[in-house]
């Protein structure tokens, strides 16, 4: 067994309703934000956790203004936080901050912050 498992977890908002395809547009820009940067600041933990199948959990929070301790929590762990905000070419208003990346880091790391959060 190894001694840590890592992932990546994408926060996602229940009061904002996305097409399944806009949510996934969504999710898929902050998992490359984190990617990329964790690859720079965090190049071990990015590569166990591609080296482990780069595991991804999609959680909910109810609003936005919960994306925020979330990412400060994140922040002092040195876990990649990216909140994403979209463009606003289709459902919703530019700017409309839409998920929150986190990770990859530790499991045991990451849920710290993410752990007590349901699944989407």
């Amino acid at each position: 067994m190894k001694e840590f498992e890592y992932k990546m977890v994408i926060v996602t908002r229940k009061d904002l309703k996305l097409s399944p395809g806009k949510l996934a547009a969504q999710v898929a820009h902050a998992a490359v934000e984190c990617a990329f940067s964790t690859k720079k600041n965090n190049s071990k933990w990015f590569n166990k956790w591609q080296n482990e199948g780069a595991k991804k959990a999609v959680v909910k929070v109810n609003c936005e203004k919960d994306f925020f301790l979330l990412k400060e929590q994140a922040i002092q762990l040195k876990i990649a936080a990216h909140i994403i905000s979209d463009a606003g070419h289709t459902e919703i208003p530019v700017g409309t901050k839409t998920v929150l990346g986190l990770g990859p880091a530790p499991d045991n790391i990451i849920d710290q912050v993410t752990g007590d959060l349901p699944l989407l």
